[in-house]
């Protein structure tokens, strides 16, 4: 049996999940199965545990190695657990030679993130059942959230260069992929760490430039305040960049965000919004939210309802808020955890009835459409379309929409 890679989290550690498959099974690793975590809440850890458990239940004879962000962060908790075989750190994960199943390996291989200095430069042929492309051009981040555990598992901002993006993406496109997705930890601060300290936007401009026949680029998750003028400006002149950008807002109340140790307060958020629809007034958005921050109130709480209504957010990742050990927002005043969840559920009831709200705008217009199936793709603004007569699963087609359900458009060719 070869290798599986089970994923939790970010596009990162999905692109990520790629690289290690191909490592190991260059490397000849076999009947193994790598579970590639994720720390950003206590739930996620917990998800990756129990699902550890369970393949152990049902695959008692395979290798079970453990990695990503929460293996690096508490090696030492995965280490401890009966069905764990080995660990290995988010650096360790992306070499073929700790892979090798000829070669005796420690069962802790989980080296200091903060000493890393470079991004590693992976080229990988492509993504198994995606109709799209994650590509890595960034890692780690330089800021320190109050609630938040990534940079100790991600370590500091580090960039990949233009010319690897580039070539990464022309191999991509010889793979018929018709859609890349930049990601990244921080992606919006890009180039700090490269010469000439180019901007996410400079790179966005010349990658466009350097491959002309690229049909569709897309963007995760950005930091509102480091959002770029030459960003603004290739968003507006190259409808190559789709109209659709997922924000990392996390609150709408100024002193929550404070408390946060974010860098923007909600008029940062509610201006570059603006700008951007000022510039495509088709453009959509999302964002991660934290319900029940330390010391969020009613009131405060209500102003970040209010901003998901002043920005009409459309795609809503919500998270209920759990402490991480270690952090400083573990040590403030805790929301309590019925309190956390009623949030959390009227975050999502709001963030379904604008989607409903967005979804019924396009009834009636043209959409181009990527397909992940025959039938089912996503278009121009990520909204979920599904087709009434199959088509070829990876292309992009141009459809009518003529109806909407709960949660996608209905369209036909």
């Amino acid at each position: 049996m070869t290798t599986d890679v089970v994923t939790f989290g970010c596009r990162l550690n999905a692109y990520e999940s790629e690289v290690i498959r191909e490592k190991a099974l260059k490397a000849g690793l076999q009947n193994a199965v790598v579970f590639n975590t994720c720390a950003v809440t206590a739930e996620a850890e917990r998800q990756a545990r129990q699902a550890i458990r369970k393949y152990r239940r049902d695959f008692p004879h395979r290798k079970i190695i453990v990695t990503g962000c929460a293996a690096q962060i508490n090696p030492a908790s995965f280490s401890q657990m009966p069905e764990v075989d080995q660990v290995l750190g988010n650096t360790e994960k992306l070499k073929e030679k700790y892979f090798d199943p000829d070669t005796d390996h420690a069962r802790i291989i989980v080296n200091d993130i903060m000493a890393v200095k470079e991004t590693a430069e992976h080229l990988i042929a492509g993504f198994d059942g995606r109709a799209r492309a994650f590509i890595q051009v960034q890692n780690g981040c330089d800021h320190r959230c109050t609630f938040c555990t990534i940079p100790y598992g991600r370590g500091n901002s580090r960039s990949v260069p233009l010319g690897v993006i580039v070539d990464q993406v022309h191999l991509l496109l010889s793979k018929g992929f018709q859609e890349i997705v930049l990601t990244g930890v921080d992606i919006t601060a890009y180039g700090e760490d490269l010469p000439g300290k180019p901007t996410l936007g400079q790179m966005v401009k010349r990658l466009l430039a350097h491959v002309p026949d690229l049909p569709r680029l897309r963007l995760s998750s950005l930091d509102p305040v480091e959002v770029d003028p030459d960003l603004f400006l290739v968003f507006e002149r190259d409808p190559r960049l789709m109209p659709h950008f997922h924000l990392s807002l996390q609150a709408g109340d100024d002193m929550i965000l404070k408390r946060m140790k974010r860098r923007h307060l909600r008029q940062d958020v509610i201006a570059i919004c603006q700008k951007l629809r000022a510039l495509r007034s088709d453009v959509t958005f999302g964002a991660d939210i934290i319900a029940g921050f330390p010391t969020e109130t009613e009131a405060m709480f209500k102003n970040t309802l209010q901003i998901v209504e002043d920005c009409d957010l459309t795609f809503l990742h919500v998270f209920p808020y759990s402490p991480r050990e270690g952090t400083p927002a573990a040590r403030m005043p805790q929301v309590k955890g019925d309190v956390i969840k009623e949030r959390a559920s009227r975050l999502r009831e709001i963030g379904q009835k604008n989607l409903e709200k967005t979804l019924a705008r396009f009834v009636g217009q043209d959409a181009s459409i990527l397909l992940e199936t025959e039938t089912h793709g996503h278009s121009e603004h990520f909204l979920k379309v599904q087709l009434t007569i199959p088509q070829s699963p990876g292309s992009i087609v141009k459809a009518k929409v003529v109806g909407m359900k709960e949660s996608y458009l209905e369209a036909i060719i």
